[in-house]
């Protein structure tokens, strides 16, 4: 043990034990506190990743919620687009049903009114072709003495006729 003593390497590996010693008894409070800060600050930066990671999925949550209430009120307004497509459309129909009904009734109006032109006129030819026949037959088939007494029948029977 004697040679251990003597032995100069045995003084370095001392020396060397006793500085480590004296460094990490005098370091230790520096380097534990500067490792407890980072610890803290990564503490800390993980709270908050998990704090946005949080938020992130509550403006998820409320962006699908909104993006869900968006697309039942676009299915709404796409309904009633179409219900008011509908009704435009039947009311299209009538309206164009009663045009239809409208025009046929003025055409028939117009038919009737041209069957009565014509009727009248035909009524009309028919009464003076009957009143030339009629006049050509009493000329030639009428004498003095009877024409007078047909006028004097007719003047008699005036007065019930008028009233």
């Amino acid at each position: 043990m004697e040679s251990t003593l003597h032995d100069p390497q045995f003084w370095v590996a001392i020396a060397f034990v006793v500085f480590v010693a004296i460094v990490v008894w005098k370091a230790k409070k520096p380097v534990l506190d500067t490792l407890d800060g980072r610890a803290e600050r990564i503490r800390n930066q993980l709270d908050e990743a998990q704090r946005l990671r949080e938020e992130a999925q509550h403006m998820l949550a409320d962006f699908q919620r909104k993006q869900r209430q968006a697309m039942e009120e676009a299915e709404q307004i796409l309904g009633q687009a179409r219900a008011s497509a509908e009704r435009h459309r039947e009311q299209a129909a009538q309206d164009l049903d009663a045009s239809l009904k409208r025009r046929e009734q003025q055409a028939m109006d117009r038919i009737a009114q041209a069957e009565a032109e014509a009727l009248s006129e035909v009524r009309a030819v028919a009464i003076s072709v009957a009143v030339d026949a009629t006049r050509k037959l009493l000329a030639e088939s009428v004498d003095e003495k009877l024409a007078g007494k047909l006028v004097d029948n007719a003047i008699k029977d005036l007065p019930d006729k008028l009233h």
